[in-house]
């Protein structure tokens, strides 16, 4: 494997530090993105028992904020308790925005690293050919040795190919997951919201 990469060219350690970052990106997001950290399934029954039994103080507010995403949604919710329902919903959806864009994190880098990585071969392949073409001499050359150096060539283009191709599935699952989820926590704080406004009528 290593004299692949040796025979591959320079270009295709730049694909290999790719992978690396695209890998431990993806076990980040999978370790960080999942449903039971994101949307504990209980947190909004126990807040809205929380808010009927009148227990709503500013270190419970401050704990459900720093308990998860959704915790940080339904706190700004809590805050804003005693406004009208136009000024509560606003708050969830200022406070969803900021919550969204955090699960968003690093998904842009894997979305560049899976454009990028194709074209990285490439350009490692190009590099490669001139490479090969330019070291041959005016008087003729060997074809056997030729096509092994085009072969050899060719590893950029398929290595950023098979980079590229699980990143983009990876990448397109994250951002399919990380909408569900901010739409489930959209619909749990306005359940929350009209169990404080009904309960107020």
């Amino acid at each position: 494997m290593l004299a692949i990469f040796q025979a591959a060219g320079w270009p295709i350690w730049l694909l290999l530090i790719a992978s690396i970052v695209a890998t431990g990106l993806i076990i980040e997001r999978l370790i960080t993105l999942r449903r039971a950290r994101i949307l504990p399934p209980s947190l909004l029954n126990e807040v809205i028992g929380v808010y009927r039994n009148g227990n709503v103080t500013p270190d419970i507010i401050d704990k459900l904020e720093k308990s998860s995403p959704l915790g940080v949604v339904l706190a700004a919710a809590l805050r804003n308790v005693h406004a009208p329902r136009d000024v509560m919903k606003e708050a969830i959806e200022e406070s969803g925005s900021g919550v969204g864009h955090t699960l968003e994190r690093f998904l842009t880098t894997l979305g560049t690293i899976a454009s990028l990585a194709p074209l990285m071969g490439l350009f490692g392949t190009v590099v490669g050919m001139i490479e090969i073409f330019g070291s041959q001499s005016g008087t003729g050359s060997n074809p056997a040795q030729l096509a092994h150096g085009i072969s050899v060539a060719l590893y950029n283009t398929g290595f950023g190919l098979a980079i590229a191709m699980p990143t983009l599935v990876f990448y397109r699952h994250f951002r399919a997951l990380v909408d569900s989820f901010i739409i489930d926590m959209e619909q749990q704080a306005i359940r929350f919201v009209d169990v404080v406004h009904n309960a107020r009528k």
